[in-house]
């Protein structure tokens, strides 16, 4: 029988969620921010029994740090970290953000602490 994962989102990932929301609500439309939110909380269910589909990210692995990966619901990337937790396995969702964006800074600021 396959693992189920429980998915845990960090702070600034729920952060993100809620901005990516508001920002889409605020600047398209409600019904679109519901529809990219209702895509990635999908995204996010389908974690729970795959999370090793996901890519490793491009910008991390150029920096030789593999253990973080990623999925997308365009152009929103979402990325996350597989782990273990009182030995019931984990993902560990650090970012939720428009790939559109300038993702090395992203990344240094939240997963390297640069």
């Amino acid at each position: 029988m396959a693992a189920v994962y429980d998915v845990v989102l960090t702070a600034d990932a729920e952060l993100d969620l809620q901005e990516l929301y508001d920002y889409i609500a605020e600047n398209d439309a409600p019904a679109k921010a519901d529809h990219v939110l209702a895509q990635i909380e999908q995204l996010l269910s389908g974690l729970t029994t795959m999370p090793e589909r996901g890519a490793w990210t491009k910008e991390l692995l150029a920096l030789g740090i593999r253990e973080y990966r990623e999925t997308y619901f365009k152009p929103y990337r979402v990325i996350y970290r597989v782990g273990q937790s009182d030995k019931r396995p984990m993902v560990y969702v650090y970012l939720i953000v428009d790939g559109r964006r300038d993702m090395q800074a992203l990344l240094q600021r939240r997963i390297l602490r640069a």
